[in-house]
């Protein structure tokens, strides 16, 4: 898989998220490592939902994983937490900020009842 592919596939599964909820601004840049590696952004503010496919330098938290840990994170398939504690997902900067991804992919599971 590319990276644009997985940009796309990626993107639609965060995009499904409801933040109105949301009040505080969260800021993620993923990278990539290993097949379709890469970098893009999620940010929340106002209760607004950006995707981006670059670097964002006011980021409160940097997530390193593979696409398909990623992939499963999104789908809510694996649990952020987990991925972290099992080694397959690390994390710089705020690790309570880093938590809230866990919430925010919450919110898409509610959104599809």
């Amino acid at each position: 898989m590319t990276y644009a592919d997985f940009f796309a596939e990626v993107k639609q599964q965060f995009m499904e998220a409801d933040v109105s909820d949301i009040q505080e601004h969260l800021a993620y840049q993923f990278n990539i490592i290993g097949d379709s590696e890469g970098i893009f952004y999620v940010e929340v503010k106002d209760g607004v939902l950006s995707v981006e496919p670059y670097e964002y330098f006011d980021r409160d938290a940097i997530l390193i994983a593979s696409a398909d840990t990623f992939m499963k994170i999104a789908q809510g398939k694996l649990d952020p937490v987990l991925a972290f504690t099992l080694q397959k997902l690390k994390v710089e900067g705020s690790i309570d900020k880093a938590l809230k991804l866990k919430e925010l992919i919450a919110s898409k599971k509610k959104k599809k009842k």
